[in-house]
């Protein structure tokens, strides 16, 4: 029977015989742990700011865009030609079962003054659902309502960096600000949003009624026109439905032939920000299996040095196989060794793992984020390593002849 508290005892001993031989052998894994740890938690990191991007956007979401013009053979893009309207978003509602809400969008930017304070900001004009729309609750006040979008009434909801540069700790609901030299009362004040993925302030903005913009601010080129309809649909297996029966809907409704090409754009936000997510996710793996490599190469230098070892110390396990050691105490005790190698570089390795990760977060500013199943994987992976990089070296031990060994010089 194997005698592990002895077999165990016996290992311990002769690491620390050999100090600085047993820490350059831990080195690989040390360097190697902490690698993996430091790619997966900026790779996570990465992610979850996307997703986190992705949730501020709104879920499900559409975005249709006018069509383009085209001036002396030179086509402008998309947007350049008004031909969305208000009675289209009604319809995109009213007609496609997909589509769980809609809100139509004129925009601009704007002066906005209180007392001796002004902001330029962008101002929005769309309809209470807009709050539906972009999963945007509010901090403070009330929305709009439909009345007020029908009756163009003078009302507001400021984000939450206009609130800041005009009003600063003060309450701002129920106060007026000057929209172009028009009062407008501040009714409610968006929660705050963040960046979006292209880094734009989405708190920098304000609200009003869609129809307060067409008449009173922005004006139109024809009645009821909008720059950009946003559509959420039901779920997001409903997006692909919601964008074909938007297609059909406008071009019928716009009476686009057979041949002719949309004066529409439909895109599918959500799905672009998706893919984004995705593809972060697979860096992150790849990050991790490149940084696993210094795991693979620690485990190869561990089984040099315990070749090493079972060399220098022939003439030990010849004695200790003399006295009755049987095959698999040898095994077991370089095993041990190697396992005991690996696990001390792996604790080092999660400290410098964690420790870089936030020396790169303070330094270089990028969000990491540090996962307990990285720590296991990687800390797991370690064991592996020196079992599997030991079991070589405790093989070949084990075979040694024991008066061949006892021979040994």
């Amino acid at each position: 029977m194997v005698n592990i508290p002895s077999t165990i005892k016996i290992s311990f001993r002769a690491l620390r015989v050999n100090k600085m031989r047993s820490a350059l052998t831990m080195l690989g894994i040390i360097i190697g742990v902490g690698a993996v740890i430091a790619m997966l938690a900026v790779g996570t990191g990465a992610s979850r700011k996307i997703a986190e991007q992705i949730s501020s956007m709104g879920s499900n979401l559409l975005i249709i865009l006018p069509g383009s013009t085209t001036s002396g053979g030179v086509r402008m893009g998309a947007g350049t030609q008004p031909t969305l309207s208000m009675d289209d978003a009604e319809a995109i509602l009213r007609e496609s079962p997909a589509v769980a809400e809609v809100a139509p969008v004129l925009n601009g930017v704007a002066q906005v003054v209180y007392s001796h304070q002004n902001w330029s900001t962008g101002i929005i004009g769309t309809t209470p659902s807009m709050l539906t729309v972009r999963d945007w609750p509010l901090s403070a006040g009330r929305s709009f309502t439909d009345q007020d979008v029908k009756s163009a009434t003078k009302v507001c909801l400021l984000g939450q960096t206009v609130v800041d540069n005009l009003f600063g700790d003060m309450n701002p609901v129920g106060q007026v600000v000057r929209i172009k030299m028009i009062p407008f009362t501040v009714v409610g004040v968006l929660a705050v949003k963040g960046q979006s993925a292209m880094g734009q302030d989405q708190d920098d903005t304000i609200y009003v009624p869609v129809t307060t913009a067409q008449k009173k601010l922005f004006g139109t080129s024809f009645p009821g026109m909008v720059r950009i309809i946003m559509v959420k649909a039901r779920s997001t297996e409903d997006l692909g439905p919601a964008e074909k029966e938007i297609n059909e809907l406008l071009r019928q409704r716009h009476h686009i032939g057979q041949k002719q090409e949309n004066d529409f754009t439909v895109r599918n936000l959500t799905q672009i920000m998706q893919t984004a997510e995705q593809s972060t996710k697979v860096m992150t793996l790849l990050l991790g299996a490149i940084a696993s490599v210094s795991l693979l190469v620690g485990g190869i230098g561990i089984m040099n040095i315990m070749l090493v070892s079972v060399t220098e110390r022939t003439r030990e396990i010849g004695i200790r196989m003399a006295v009755g050691a049987k095959t698999w105490d040898i095994r077991l005790q370089f095993i041990i060794e190697a396992l005991t190698l690996s696990l001390i570089g792996g604790i080092a390795g999660i400290v410098l793992g964690v420790s870089g990760s936030k020396i790169l977060s303070a330094l270089a500013g990028w969000a990491t984020v540090v996962s307990p199943l990285s720590i296991v994987l990687a800390f797991g992976f370690s064991g592996l390593v020196g079992i599997f990089f030991g079991f070589y070296p405790a093989y070949k031990a084990s075979l040694l002849n024991p008066i061949d060994a006892l021979r040994f010089e």
